[in-house]
């Protein structure tokens, strides 16, 4: 689980990410991020009911996406709210290619510090 300084959760701050955020995305996961002001950076995930109608699938890919967040959170620079949003294809996948999609992606973005 991510520690409660990692977690995004108020509203104001989805709404915010949503409206002004830059937007990102993969084959499998897209990624909303906006500069925070924080010294750590804030993290959401988000699994919907289209990509699974199985809540125990939902519940286990976000427990997965999370631990492969709190794993690198020492590389992800701070001061940024993130939003993950998995796509159906996401759960066809296994713990390492996830990680190594998110990882990827981080890459890409320039949130990993090297």
């Amino acid at each position: 689980m991510l520690p409660r300084i990692n977690r995004l959760n108020r509203q104001k701050n989805f709404d915010a990410i949503f409206l002004n955020g830059k937007f990102y995305q993969s084959e499998q996961v897209i990624l909303r991020i906006f500069p925070s002001g924080q010294n750590s950076s804030r993290f959401a995930v988000i699994i919907s009911a289209k990509v699974n109608k199985k809540a125990v699938v939902r519940n286990r890919l976000r427990r997965q996406m999370n631990e492969i967040i709190r794993q690198n959170l020492k590389k992800i620079k701070p001061g940024f709210d993130i939003i993950l949003i998995a796509k159906p294809k996401l759960t066809e996948l296994f713990f390492k290619a996830i990680e190594a999609e998110l990882v990827g992606l981080f890459k890409r973005v320039g949130l990993l510090i090297n």
